[in-house]
């Protein structure tokens, strides 16, 4: 393993187009196997901090976590919802540093989930979870450090435009874009009916920080992607020229008013949000935005408006447009947590729950047996296209690790306010590779 990155996920391509049709005979599900702290004679408290904060998905952690306590008495399962920037920036970090983390948390791929595992934090879970491993396939390859398992993935799927079909259908927007170009033509006709063509939420950084990366992916070659952030070489003139063409783009006004102070899924206000209410017609988001704009419309529900397309691809330039960029979430097991928080992370991922997570439409599952249980189209339209990329880059800020995504997101959200530059995004990384 390189010190700086986790194996590819061209893997992940092959089981994800294996999982869409071919492996309904995984075994797994029914009711969670209970423990042997009934042994012991003593009470066990689990403590559960997971990323959703409206239902379904928040609803069915819940159920999970009651579940569990009902098949092991004495156990109690104590299960908590934030945002994800508070879990992500304070929350979890700072529970990690004071040495009262939760038993069961978010852990993110690449940088992240290795530098939690190289201070010690993460339980090693590569004998414990051997068997719920070996059912998920090579998704839960992200989330190892030196060939042993640290956390484990119940959704995985790549970002492309969330948008509304009624608005592009009165703006006369006839066939959904696939090169840039057409993406800009088509924010010109959605401009021409009032409605804000894309929705950004730069005030939480990382949602416009994606902007960058995409243009990164569609600048360089696969090799660069392969070889720059693994040695943490940005020397090569794509990372410039990724940053020139976000400001070409920013100069045609594709954005929402007031995209710099715009919170990306918090709120009706939010870029999501905006979406939800049909204030915005677009919003560059991952895989689980319909269940965060479902949570968002008047009814709670994700609206019959709604339909998915993958990024563009830039014509002339180095990238592969066969390229995409992903991720997922998964959970990891604090250190000195007690053995029944194995037991609930192993429950968690089981083909039954699974299964009933698909259901709600919040993501694209990772257990392979439960891919049929999604039945939104957005979602399987995401299956799909997993399916066909020919290769999968991490998120650019999680593949690089948690130093470098607050300064590098800041600087690309500079750059989109104008008040920076494509060469302050390139300087901003190798100033904090430098600082290692």
């Amino acid at each position: 393993m390189n010190r700086r990155s986790m194996t590819r996920l061209s893997a992940v391509i092959a089981v994800a187009g294996l999982g869409i049709g071919a492996l309904a005979g995984c075994t797994g599900g029914g009711d969670p196997a209970p423990t042997d702290n009934g042994s012991s004679g003593d009470d066990v408290t689990i403590t559960w901090w997971h990323n959703a904060t409206t239902d379904p998905q928040k609803g069915l952690w819940e159920d999970i976590a009651a579940e569990f306590e009902d098949a092991n008495p004495g156990v109690t399962v104590e299960v908590t919802g934030y945002q994800n920037e508070d879990l992500q920036r304070t929350l979890i970090p700072n529970a990690l540093q004071s040495g009262d983390a939760p038993d069961v948390f978010m852990v993110w791929p690449g940088g992240e989930v290795r530098a939690q595992a190289e201070a010690g934090h993460l339980k090693d879970l590569t004998e414990l979870t051997a068997d719920t491993a070996g059912e998920l396939g090579a998704t839960v390859k992200p989330w190892q450090v030196d060939g042993k398992q640290f956390a484990l993935p119940y959704t995985f799927g790549i970002e492309g435009f969330w948008y509304n079909k009624d608005l592009f259908a009165e703006a006369g927007i006839e066939a959904l874009p696939e090169t840039l170009p057409e993406l800009e033509e088509a924010n010109e006709k959605l401009k021409a009916i009032g409605t804000a063509p894309i929705a950004v939420g730069a005030a939480d950084l990382w949602p416009a920080a994606h902007w960058w990366y995409q243009f990164a992916l569609a600048a360089c070659s696969t090799d660069t992607l392969q070889s720059a952030i693994p040695e943490l070489d940005f020397t090569d003139p794509c990372w410039v020229e990724a940053g020139e063409m976000l400001e070409d783009f920013v100069a045609t006004e594709p954005f929402n008013e007031g995209f710099l102070a715009t919170s990306g899924q918090q709120g009706a206000d939010s870029s999501a949000g905006m979406v939800a209410n049909g204030n915005a017609a677009m919003e560059l988001m991952g895989h689980w935005n319909a269940g965060q704009i479902g949570s968002l419309t008047p009814d709670a529900e994700v609206p019959e408006f709604l339909g998915w397309f993958p990024f563009v691809s830039v014509p002339g330039a180095a990238g592969d447009p066969t390229i995409t960029m992903g991720g997922g979430d998964g959970f990891g097991v604090s250190a000195d947590a007690p053995d029944e928080a194995v037991e609930l992370l192993k429950y968690i991922l089981s083909e039954d729950v699974q299964t009933r997570y698909a259901a709600t439409g919040a993501g694209i599952p990772t257990h392979p047996g439960a891919i049929d249980a999604v039945t939104d189209p957005s979602l399987k339209l995401i299956a799909e296209a997993l399916a066909e990329s020919s290769y999968v880059q991490l998120w650019l800020d999680s593949d690089l690790g948690p130093t470098f995504g607050t300064p590098l997101n800041q600087a690309i959200v500079n750059l989109m306010a104008g008040t920076g530059t494509p060469e302050d995004i390139v300087m901003t990384l190798e100033q904090t590779a430098a600082a290692l």
